[in-house]
């Protein structure tokens, strides 16, 4: 037979020298480390023309495809436009290093010569130390004057299976699940804070979200290092996949006066 919880009064001064603070200090790191990686961001570098026209080639030939089967291009210049295409990719014209020359295999350039693709790595390194070193301060700031204090007592009923999540760092069983430690309210401070940070510094801040931005790698981003797209292979897919999408081609103005008058019952 279980015993019966165990009823806690909490003085005043816990609320006022211990919840509030801690709840105080994670809100107001949080708005720092957003202004902080605001700071250690450096502008976007310009892209070259050849590389900016290397993309839009590209771009420009998978929208023709994606609208092949209900094209807005009548079939004279759709054909024109797709044997161009075809043939700039089949001579390598718009890639910016130029046409391969010969028949030796295409070698992606090393991300670590990149400049762009450095200054993308070192920027995603610097976030996740702004993330990371105020969270272990924080969190060694609770556990070395707070330590085993129980804090509030959640209005609602919950299960035994929150127990261990809501009252880290107090041993013991006959403890109502609602109670909270003080380094369980770190936890629920550091995941629940989110929309609060949306609400004060908008949707595209660097306070929310800190546990994916902890948890990703410093080399996601725009400048991929780990990654280079190899265009000589993308343009020769390309290549095959236009031909393929001219058998699907089918013009959207096609037998548009017969639609026409058959929709307003002129047939």
């Amino acid at each position: 037979m279980s015993s019966p919880a165990v009823s806690l009064y909490l003085d005043p001064q816990i609320r006022d020298w211990v919840l509030f603070p801690i709840t105080l200090v994670m809100i107001l790191v949080g708005i720092l480390r957003h202004y902080v990686v605001l700071l250690l961001q450096s502008p976007p570098k310009k892209l070259p023309k050849a590389a900016i026209r290397e993309q839009r080639a590209l771009s420009r030939s998978q929208i023709l495809r994606a609208t092949s089967a209900n094209s807005p291009i009548p079939p004279s210049y759709y054909r024109s436009i797709s044997s161009r295409l075809h043939t700039a990719f089949e001579a390598g014209t718009y890639l910016k290093d130029g046409p391969p020359q010969g028949d030796a295999p295409s070698t992606p350039a090393n991300p670590m010569t990149d400049p762009a693709a450095m200054d993308g790595m070192m920027a995603g390194m610097k976030t996740q130390m702004v993330m990371m070193v105020p969270q272990m301060v924080i969190m060694g700031w609770i556990n070395f004057f707070f330590q085993g204090f129980v804090l509030i007592k959640l209005p609602f009923p919950l299960t035994l299976g929150f127990k261990s999540m809501l009252q880290r760092g107090i041993e013991t069983h006959d403890m109502d699940v609602r109670w909270v430690s003080s380094l369980s309210w770190y936890f629920l401070n550091f995941f629940g804070l989110n929309g609060l940070y949306r609400l004060i510094l908008g949707n595209d801040n660097s306070a929310a979200d800190t546990s994916q931005a902890m948890m990703s790698s410093p080399f996601a981003g725009t400048n991929q290092p780990g990654q280079p797209q190899d265009y000589v292979k993308l343009f020769k897919a390309e290549k095959d996949n236009l031909a393929f999408s001219e058998g699907l081609y089918l013009w959207l103005g096609d037998d548009v006066e017969t639609r026409l008058l058959r929709k307003y019952s002129k047939l």
